[in-house]
């Protein structure tokens, strides 16, 4: 898997414990659309992004977004999912005060961000609510 080895970092959702856990219905797709997402699906699992799930308590709504190249980007709706999750209470830093105070170090590391997600890990914990 690209990004971040679950070594060094993973991501934990902290779901609140009084939630009741929701299952988006699937979303209506034109049958050769279907076929493009199926066979990008069966890529998946051997990369390490998802895994088979027989009772998922999560299931969340596949969304197809339209690259400007004109293939299929497969995106997940995870609203239901967000809303049962605590914010942030921390603004996101501003980049140029980032750059400045990381200028004094020797080496820097940054992620890929060509795919745009799945850059860090899920806790293992947390992979059950990330069904679709």
């Amino acid at each position: 898997m690209p990004g971040l080895s679950a070594e060094v970092v993973v991501h934990k959702l902290g779901v609140w414990r009084d939630v009741i856990s929701v299952k988006q219905s699937p979303r209506c797709m034109r049958l050769e659309i279907e076929q493009q997402v199926i066979s990008k699906v069966k890529t998946l699992p051997e990369s390490g992004f998802i895994r088979e799930e027989q009772y998922p308590s999560w299931l969340s709504s596949v969304v197809l977004v339209r690259k400007k190249n004109g293939q299929i980007r497969i995106c997940i709706d995870y609203r239901d999912l967000n809303k049962a999750c605590p914010k942030d209470e921390f603004p996101l830093p501003i980049l140029e005060l980032m750059v400045d105070i990381d200028s004094s170090h020797t080496i820097f590391s940054f992620m890929d961000d060509s795919f745009g997600y799945n850059q860090i890990k899920l806790a293992i914990e947390d992979e059950e609510m990330q069904h679709s």
